[in-house]
């Protein structure tokens, strides 16, 4: 019989009740016993919509509690760090959204706490647990398509976020494009040496006014050789758009959109589908069900995580790069930031 794993989560907002209702409904031997919100109604709501017993304002109840095995951290980004670091001092075992910071001294803190209480600690990349995405990754691995040459990856968002959240959350390449820099990383299996990033603002004057762009792309030079492209948009019109391909020296592995069906209608005027999911959270709900499964069998079995905290870290460089690279019109080496 599996070891119940006795969790609770930090954060009732979209990401924190999605992974609440998997914790109480999806996941056999959880239990989840409380949810924290600095939002105590947002917790309420959140526990009485899935059963759990307990909502709390401060998380500390929760920390304090010593029934409690594990957390998982769906507070805002700059909260991130230090309830890492206080989880760590608690003895619990951590899940924590990403990024860990902006700051990378304060994520060097995080997993230097982590590692010095001896907990687990897994970063929410949960793209790397779309089958899609996965399958890819086992196929260049086992070397399906020989040495990989060329990267191409497409990651575009249905619509804007609101400009609230733009000026607070890093910019594009610190709260967009981080998830395909993780994903770069995963499909080759290699480090970036360095990248080259340009973009603009094309599809919102807001945007820009707040500090950020809205369109952009960057290219990649792998350690071993490796290129790779990653282009982002705010706006896509017609969806969700999540495309990879890796080319190698003996073939290649592409990754289409997902689409609520297979259907295709073929007549003598057009081929039609329906248009893509519509966002991440239709489009990549088994893959964080997925992920935080893997979580709680690291919890059981006393195994390393499959995301680490330098996943977690290296990600941030690489946007921090970006950055530098677009504002200064230059290649920059990750050495540069890291």
């Amino acid at each position: 019989m599996k070891q119940t794993v006795n969790i609770a989560v930090i954060g009732a907002g979209r990401i924190g009740r999605l992974h609440a209702e998997h914790l109480a409904h999806r996941i056999p031997g959880v239990r989840l016993s409380a949810i924290a919100d600095v939002n105590k109604q947002a917790a309420v709501e959140c526990a009485a919509a899935i059963g759990v017993p307990k909502a709390l304002k401060e998380h500390r109840g929760i920390l304090e509690d010593p029934e409690v095995q594990a957390v998982v951290i769906c507070s805002s980004t700059d909260t991130h760090a230090s309830l890492i670091a206080e989880a760590a001092a608690a003895g619990k075992h951590i899940f924590c959204e990403k990024p860990i910071a902006l700051d990378l001294k304060q994520i060097d803190d995080a997993l230097a706490a982590a590692s010095s209480a001896g907990v687990k600690l897994q970063v929410g990349f949960n793209r790397r647990f779309d089958a899609n995405f996965s399958r890819m990754r086992e196929l260049v691995r086992e070397g399906a398509i020989g040495e990989p040459h060329l990267l191409r990856i497409a990651s575009r968002d249905p619509a804007p976020p609101p400009i609230e959240y733009v000026r607070v959350s890093g910019g594009i390449f610190l709260d967009m494009m981080i998830h395909d820099f993780d994903m770069a990383r995963y499909l080759v299996d290699d480090e970036v040496a360095e990248l080259y990033a340009v973009g603009g603002v094309r599809i919102d004057p807001q945007i820009g006014k707040a500090g950020d762009i809205d369109t952009a792309v960057v290219t990649l030079k792998f350690v071993g050789g490796c290129f790779a492209t990653i282009d982002n948009s705010r706006r896509a019109v017609y969806g969700y758009d999540q495309r990879a391909e890796v080319f190698g020296a003996k073939g290649m592995v592409t990754t289409e959109n997902n689409t609520p069906n297979r259907i295709r209608l073929s007549t003598g005027q057009t081929v039609r589908e329906d248009l893509p999911q519509y966002f991440f959270m239709e489009r990549y709900t088994e893959s964080y069900l997925k992920e935080m499964n893997a979580f709680i069998e690291c919890i059981r079995e006393d195994k390393p995580p499959p995301v680490t905290g330098l996943d977690g870290k290296v990600p941030v460089v690489m946007g921090k790069a970006a950055r530098l690279s677009y504002e200064q019109n230059r290649p920059v080496a990750l050495s540069e930031i890291s």
